[in-house]
């Protein structure tokens, strides 16, 4: 008896749709979701492009033999659905939740910039649903105005766009009307019918497949699941004209330590390649397909050494000790690149060389810059670094000229708004003499890190807060309430007031609590909320101080330009 039940292709609206009410589910097991948004952007591309996507697994649930939860996002499940997904909730639970408009962000495509010509891949974008532009652009007359589509009305597919797009073309007259509408049709025909009919090939298990053997299944996709990559697919192109890519890759990992520390995907490198090797920076993934044996004969090296000196600056300089701090892993090609097509500078413009990468990757972490089209972010700051890493007198990069950032924003980032919040906890690290452990007062460094099990913690213990009963949950969590801890003082404090734990440090024999606690930027003077418990208080103290430090690592004077 086959497991199968069958092995068919199904419409992705379709799938949705069993999602949003209710008739597919996952395993409580499951992990939770993971994606950043610019994965979701990625995979939203390659469905508007018909590439394949992968397929699904699933599981027709009869038996009832595992508890079952809704995807992130979706409502409540209950006990009436028909399906389990074993494989494939990363990529459904991205696609539900920009296509339902729920979630973290929202997913929009700028109509106009496809009229004009502009690639899918550079017309889709994306804010973060707490932004104040997100609720503007819930508005019909904005979004006719801006031509802006918000991706939740293609959860209907094209039936959706036609009623959006004959509502936006009402707002025009005559002839501007008439032209507009010819527009639209257009891009339906080309864009939004291909993701009104993509589909996923999904093969389904019977509903008497042992509850023994799902498990076993599940287990083999989580260790196995690694689809075909780019460098593997040029790979295997180079091999008959004898460029061996996985040796070179292996070389590098062998001759810089810090490229196997930081784990680099080798895409990132062909990346730098394109930006590097073209006439017009791109590593739009079309662009690292196309590449030829020339660009990497040529550029291979160089674009090693620049990546190694690229993670040396961020160890060393921005304190990004590991890969999970990183805000951005897209920002490693462009750096790669700039620094490749740079050159290697000599004497004391090393230094500074050093020290305009390190501004302008502070500026463009905090502006956020790389958090929608990477890609096309990567092309326009190569073209724009690369003369001023090589003439100081040059125009900086339009992220380091224009920079400004509000600190109170700093008020909403949690662990969830990884990129901010990963930037936040590097740039604390960095603007200190040296950070150093609460319990070994040794200055934190990647072994220490992985030995004492240091993490980040809450600062006001997130126990001693939920008793007290006065601070939700999301303040209480923002990283101004947070800083790496090892895991001992962690447990030592964890149900302690800080007035309580500070005291105790204070009395500790020859603790340097103010050097310690400073290092961390933490406000630690007898006007610190933390001696008095002043929750409030201690933010806005601590909101200050990480906002001095974004303004020196940045350039931009204090206060920043809110």
């Amino acid at each position: 008896m086959t497991i199968y039940e069958d092995t068919n292709s199904k419409p992705l609206l379709d799938l949705l749709d069993r999602i949003h009410s209710g008739d597919m589910v996952l395993p409580d097991f499951q992990r939770d979701f993971v994606w950043e948004p610019s994965a979701t952007q990625a995979l939203i591309v390659s469905i508007a492009n018909n590439y394949p996507a992968g397929s699904i697994l699933r599981v027709r649930d009869r038996q009832r033999a595992f508890s079952s939860r809704e995807f992130e996002g979706a409502p409540a499940a209950t006990t009436d659905h028909t399906f389990l997904v074993l494989d494939g909730q990363q990529r459904l639970t991205s696609l539900y939740q920009a296509f339902y408009g729920v979630g973290d962000h929202r997913y929009y495509l700028d109509i106009r910039a496809l009229i004009d010509g502009v690639d899918f891949e550079d017309a889709i974008g994306y804010l973060r649903r707490t932004k104040a532009a997100v609720a503007k652009r819930e508005a019909l007359e904005l979004q006719a105005e801006l031509l802006l589509l918000p991706l939740s009305v293609l959860h209907k597919g094209s039936t959706g766009f036609s009623k959006w797009a004959s509502q936006v073309a009402r707002t025009r007259q005559g002839a501007e009307r008439d032209q507009l509408e010819d527009q639209l049709q257009e891009l339906e025909a080309q864009w939004i019918n291909r993701i009104d009919q993509y589909v996923f090939p999904v093969v389904t298990l019977s509903a008497d497949t042992e509850p023994a053997a799902l498990c076993t299944i599940f287990e083999t996709l989580n260790r196995t699941g690694v689809k075909l990559s780019v460098f593997e697919l040029l790979t295997a192109r180079f091999w008959s004209q004898d460029i061996k890519l996985r040796e070179l890759w292996e070389q590098a990992r062998s001759n810089h330590p810090l490229i196997a520390h930081f784990d680099v995907d080798p895409y990132y490198v062909l990346m730098a390649i394109a930006l590097a090797g073209g006439n017009t920076p791109s590593c739009k993934r079309g662009d690292v397909l196309n590449l030829t044996a020339s660009p990497i004969t040529q550029w291979w090296q160089p674009v090693i050494e620049a990546l190694a000196l690229s993670l040396t600056i961020l160890h060393d300089d921005c304190w990004v000790l590991e890969s999970r701090w990183l805000p951005f892993n897209t920002m490693l090609a462009p750096m790669a690149a700039a620094l490749a097509r740079a050159g290697a500078s000599r004497g004391v413009a090393v230094g500074a060389q050093r020290e305009q990468i390190k501004r302008w990757f502070w500026c463009s972490v905090f502006s956020q810059a790389y958090e929608s089209s990477p890609n096309t972010q990567s092309g326009r700051d190569v073209g724009e670094l690369i003369p001023w890493l090589s003439d100081s007198a040059a125009p900086a990069p339009e992220n380091v000229r224009s920079f400004h950032f509000n600190p109170e924003q700093l008020r909403d980032v949690t662990p969830r708004q990884r990129s901010l919040y990963r930037a936040t906890i590097c740039l604390i690290l960095a603007s200190g003499e040296r950070p150093l452990d609460f319990h070994s007062r040794a200055v934190l460094n990647d072994r220490l890190l992985t030995s004492s099990g240091i993490d980040d913690h809450h600062i006001f213990p997130a126990h001693y807060l939920d008793q007290r009963g006065d601070v939700e949950p999301r303040r209480r969590d923002c990283v101004l309430n947070r800083c790496l801890i090892d895991r001992e003082t962690n447990q030592r404090i964890q149900f302690r007031a800080p007035s309580d734990y500070l005291a105790e440090l204070r009395e500790t024999e020859h603790f340097p609590m103010e050097t310690v606690l400073g290092s961390h930027l933490i406000p630690h003077g007898p006007e610190s909320g933390l001696w008095t418990d002043e929750f409030e208080r201690f933010q806005q103290q601590r909101l200050e101080l990480i906002a001095s430090a974004i303004s020196e690592a940045t350039g931009m004077p204090y206060p920043l330009d809110g």
